[in-house]
C-alpha cells in the first residue's frame, strides 16, 4: 500500500482452485514483527474465475494516483477460444484500475470515477485497457509516467506496449501488428499497435518478460531505456523509445537463465527472478 509504513497493508495476487480463480487479497504485517505477515488479517478484495489452467499470473501495482492496477490474462487455452480479449463484460484480457481505500456496491473496493468505460453499457467499470493476451508484467516509468507492458504472444509475435486508458490492444484479432490467425485478413481500425515486437522461435526466444525503464545510477548507458527479457533464452534487451523517433532495440546480455520477472531494489537497480534465485545486473 502507498501508506504501508503507517497501515502495514500489502496485497497478494494468487491462483486458487475449486473453482480455478485469481484472488486479490490484502494482508497486514504482524504488529510485533514487520518482516512477518499476519495471515489472520486476510481480506479478499476481488476474485476472477479462470476457465483454463494457463495465463493465470498477473502483475499488480499502485499508480501515482494511488489506485491499484491489476493485469489478467485472456483465460488461457490457446487462441482465446472464449473471445475474452475483445469482451468488455469480463475482466479477463484486461488491466483493471480500482480504489482499494473505499468500498461501494457491496464490493471490497470502489471504481475511480474517471475510469474509461464507466459510460459504456454492460462494460465492466473496473477495466482500464483491454485486448491483452497475457500481460503478466507491467511497470511505470517514474520520470515520464508512461505505463509499459509486455504481452506474451501466441505463435508468432511478442510485443511491448505503452498502456493508455480506454485503448484496445487487439487480441485476439491481432497478434502484435499482425492479423490473427496468421495469414488472415482483419479490420485493424481501432486497435492500439505495440511500440515494438519480435518474432517467436528465432534463436529460441518464445515468451517476453516485461521489465522496467532503467532509472538507477550504476549503469548510465542504460538510463531511460526499457529493460526486458525472454523467458526461454534469458536474453535481455534495452529499448529506446520517445514516441517521436524510431524505436531502437539493443541486445545487452545473454544470461542463459529462465527470466520470470524483473524487479527493482531500493536504489532502482535491476533485479531478476529466475531459476529459483534472485540476480542483480
Amino acid at each position: 500500500h502507498p501508506n504501508f509504513n503507517e497501515n502495514g497493508y500489502f496485497f497478494v495476487n494468487y491462483t486458487d482452485y475449486g473453482p480455478k480463480r485469481n484472488v486479490i487479497a490484502r494482508y497486514t504485517v504482524d504488529s510485533n514483527n514487520p518482516n512477518q505477515a499476519d495471515h489472520s488479517t486476510s481480506i479478499i478484495i476481488l476474485e476472477v474465475n479462470q476457465p483454463y489452467t494457463n495465463h493465470n499470473g498477473g502483475q499488480m501495482g499502485f499508480g501515482s494516483d494511488g489506485f491499484l492496477y491489476v493485469s489478467f490474462g485472456d483465460g488461457g487455452s490457446a487462441g482465446d477460444p472464449q473471445g475474452n480479449g475483445q469482451n468488455l463484460q469480463t475482466l479477463l484480457g484486461t488491466i483493471i484500475r480500482i480504489d482499494i481505500d473505499n468500498t461501494s456496491n457491496n464490493l471490497n473496493y470502489s471504481i475511480p470515477p474517471d475510469n474509461p468505460f464507466m459510460a459504456i453499457l454492460n462494460a465492466r467499470d473496473e477495466i482500464y485497457a483491454y485486448g491483452l493476451r497475457n500481460m503478466w508484467r507491467f511497470s511505470w516509468d517514474p520520470v515520464t509516467g508512461l505505463l509499459w507492458g509486455a504481452d506474451v504472444g501466441q505463435y508468432n509475435w511478442e510485443e511491448i506496449d505503452i498502456i493508455h486508458p480506454g485503448l484496445n490492444y487487439g487480441w485476439n484479432t491481432m497478434e502484435g501488428n499482425h492479423c490473427y490467425p496468421a495469414g488472415t485478413n482483419c479490420n485493424t481500425e481501432g486497435f492500439e499497435p505495440p511500440i515494438y515486437e519480435y518474432p517467436l522461435y528465432v534463436d529460441g526466444v518464445c515468451s517476453v518478460t516485461g521489465g522496467y525503464v532503467y532509472r538507477g545510477n550504476a549503469m548510465p548507458n542504460l538510463q531511460g531505456k526499457y529493460i526486458y527479457g525472454d523467458w526461454c533464452t534469458g536474453d535481455i534487451w534495452a529499448l529506446t523509445y520517445d514516441g517521436i523517433n524510431e524505436t531502437i532495440n539493443e541486445h545487452i546480455l545473454a544470461s542463459d537463465i529462465n527470466i520470470t520477472s524483473f524487479g527493482l531494489d531500493q536504489d532502482n537497480e535491476l533485479l531478476i527472478c529466475a531459476n529459483s534465485s534472485i540476480y542483480k545486473i
